[in-house]
């Protein structure tokens, strides 16, 4: 019998829809080779592995092109996924417990960051009267953009020291020079945000700091155990319609994310944009250093962690204080695991 490509490929067709994968490369190729993903401040080190999964090339040995499209906060990442114009977001992982209490299916496939790596800090000349988070009252709080992780941990240290979510006015500074200039000429007197701009503001003198997320011991202060940070979330129709695509994806910033575990400042600096060092390689090296043990070492949420997030936004939220939000919903672990065990 004469096997020819057409009935090969039938044959391939097949065997496919039945479930079976007998010839790996071509059963595994995207559906949506070509996407758009998109982020809310790119440079920022909480998106380092975004930046690391381009610059390596691990979207590419997945066979995918993708977009992203850079916005000015996690807030409108995720207004951008709601209305279409982006495939998947690299985002705050709080953002699936809001939409899934709104009733909109959005569910995070891979964990990039387990602490919020978010630092809170008054300038400098303040200091002396402001200690803590329930001294903030009347004072502008700048944050990457209203409606992000920035801003709700700021409102969370408030609430939870004992002030109303809307006793400090918050506004969006942006997520580089523009976040350290508003703090510089004074254009707000707290600032809540991640690094490299937190450490650019330290090392320069201007704020001092009053909560730091970068760290386990730190996360554990302000929220009681780890935090999801950053991670990345899309419509589980999405997923479902696209799941090779979804792997591929998640594949890539799992190589990431083994990348970050050995490498050096030194390695990350060399790797990102010249405009994403502000300036100043060393201090650029220190954020790095400052921000390595927030990373994601599974690229898994751990469900007390995900409970650790619903809490406090109950706290925070009116809307959400009374919602029963199936935890098990936000996340899919399934990619990341396959991802891990280099499927």
């Amino acid at each position: 019998m004469i096997f020819t490509r057409r009935a090969a490929l039938a044959a391939l067709a097949l065997s496919t829809s039945l479930g079976f994968t007998p010839f790996g490369a071509l059963a595994q190729t995207a559906e949506k080779p070509k996407l758009t993903l998109g982020v809310g401040g790119k440079q920022l080190l909480y998106y380092l592995p975004l930046t690391v999964a381009e610059k390596k090339g691990f979207f590419k040995e997945e066979g995918l092109d993708v977009e992203i499209n850079d916005f000015g906060g996690g807030a409108k990442s995720l207004q951008a996924l709601v209305g279409g114009s982006v495939d998947v977001v690299t985002g705050a992982y709080e953002h699936t417990i809001r939409m899934q209490a709104k009733g909109q299916d959005i569910r995070a496939v891979i964990e990039l960051g387990r602490f919020p790596a978010i630092t809170i800090a008054v300038r400098k000349d303040l200091a002396d009267k402001v200690k803590s988070a329930a001294d903030f009252k009347g004072l502008k709080i700048g944050v990457t953009a209203p409606g992000s992780s920035t801003s709700l941990t700021a409102q969370y240290a408030m609430v939870k020291a004992g002030l109303k979510a809307t006793d400090a006015p918050i506004i969006g500074v942006g997520a580089g020079a523009s976040a350290v200039a508003a703090i510089k000429q004074k254009q707000v007197d707290i600032i809540s945000h991640l690094d490299p701009v937190t450490s650019k503001l330290e090392a320069d003198g201007d704020i001092v700091a009053l909560i730091d997320t970068r760290t386990e011991a730190g996360t554990k202060a302000l929220f009681g155990g780890s935090n999801p940070a950053a991670v990345l979330y899309l419509k589980n129709d999405f997923a479902e319609k696209n799941p090779v695509t979804t792997q591929k994806l998640v594949n890539a910033f799992m190589k990431s994310l083994k990348w970050l575990e050995t490498a050096k400042p030194e390695d990350v600096a060399n790797l990102v944009p010249e405009e994403f060092l502000l300036g100043d390689r060393p201090l650029y090296l220190r954020a790095v250093k400052n921000s390595q043990e927030s990373y994601s070492r599974t690229g898994i949420s751990t469900p007390d962690a995900m409970k650790s997030m619903y809490d406090s936004l109950k706290l925070l939220d009116p809307e959400l204080a009374t919602s029963n939000v199936d935890l098990t919903k936000t996340f899919i672990d399934s990619f990341a695991k396959k991802a891990a065990a280099g499927s």
